[in-house]
């Protein structure tokens, strides 16, 4: 695989790859009436917007902003059905074919056959090898300070240029990352594109720490990162190397809860908390799902509830719960039903 992209970018211009990002810019979407409005004349509508691009008139469209206050307050930005198409084939035809894979083995947001359960496991392997290694080590948890909003475009832009060597595709870059408010600091949480340009971004820590550094045992999921080190003074220098690198190469610095402790504590990471011997779930989705119990027990009693809803929701924190030691915790939660779930 060439290490730059050069000279792909009318290639992928075509009908064919539209269509297929409409395919899967549509799913859990085909209802919704911008998508239908779309499709009415769905031939018409990809030629005009591979037209845009091909002639440089294509820019985004306006942001529709909604406020997510769970579990904590964040803006979302959702942008008209049309530019999710577009990010779906900048995405899939230059990114994951030529970025993502530079990134190292235990980078796992975003990435396909990794994941977050995949995750889990991959750290709770490392602890295991530390724990026989070392007897008592200690874990290094760190999160950024409101990641996404704190992502300097033109810092990001440099880092894609690393990889991007097709002038048509940089300035298309561009185009992209110009916010509706044209703001050089963040990106906007709920596009397709974010997530994978904040990974992109992240990569340059995850390169410096295991080539530069030569730190064996590191795994990070998005903004989320965890070193496993020999000891206390260790994990202190490392705390030190890794603000000293965000602040001068990435502009970012790290969240007030991130901190070093002894592996005997275990580790919150991924939604689990993760021991040498056992995995369980946090205390957070333990204290939500009664929370939810208690809602639907009393929805129920007033026989308003919606047994379909609930089942989905139900079932969906029993699939998270599967991937940790939680059978005493499901059937004690399951016990607390007042109805039957299937």
């Amino acid at each position: 695989m060439p290490k730059t992209i050069k000279n792909v970018f009318f290639d992928k211009l075509s009908y064919i790859y539209f269509l297929d990002a409409h395919k899967r810019a549509k799913k859990a979407k085909a209802n919704k009436k911008e998508v239908l409005l779309f499709e009415l004349d769905l031939e018409s509508n990809i030629i005009n917007l591979m037209c845009e691009i091909k002639q440089g008139k294509y820019k985004l469209g306006k942001y529709r902003e909604f406020i997510v206050k769970y579990p904590k307050e964040r803006i979302i930005k959702s942008l008209p059905y049309k530019d999710r198409i577009v990010h779906q084939w900048y995405i899939e035809e230059f990114i994951k074919p030529y970025i993502i894979p530079r990134f190292i083995i235990d980078s796992y947001a975003c990435i396909e056959n990794r994941g977050n359960h995949k995750a889990v496991l991959k750290l709770q392997k490392y602890m295991r090898i530390m724990k026989r290694k070392y007897g008592n080590y200690y874990i290094l948890k760190c999160d950024i300070k409101k990641f996404f909003y704190s992502i300097d475009n033109n810092l990001l832009l440099k880092i894609l240029e690393k990889y991007i060597k097709d002038s048509y595709l940089l300035n298309f870059t561009k185009t992209l990352l110009v916010s509706d408010n044209d703001s050089s600091i963040g990106i906007p949480i709920g596009n397709y594109t974010s997530q994978f340009f904040a990974n992109i971004y992240l990569n340059e820590l995850d390169h410096y720490l295991k080539e530069k550094i030569k730190v064996k045992y590191y795994i990070r999921y998005m903004d989320d990162f965890v070193l496993l080190l020999k000891d206390k003074k260790e994990s202190l220098l490392m705390y030190n190397i890794i603000i000293k690198f965000l602040d001068e190469k990435l502009n970012l610095t790290l969240n007030k809860k991130s901190n070093y402790f002894p592996n005997k504590l275990g580790v919150d990471f991924c939604g689990y908390k993760i021991y040498e011997t056992h995995i369980l779930v946090r205390k957070r989705c333990k204290k939500d799902i009664k929370r939810k119990i208690n809602k639907w027990n009393k929805l129920f009693n007033s026989k308003k509830l919606d047994f379909k809803k609930v089942q989905l929701s139900f079932n969906s924190w029993k699939a998270h719960c599967s991937h940790a030691n939680s059978y005493n915790l499901v059937k004690k939660m399951t016990s607390n039903l007042n109805f039957e779930i299937k």
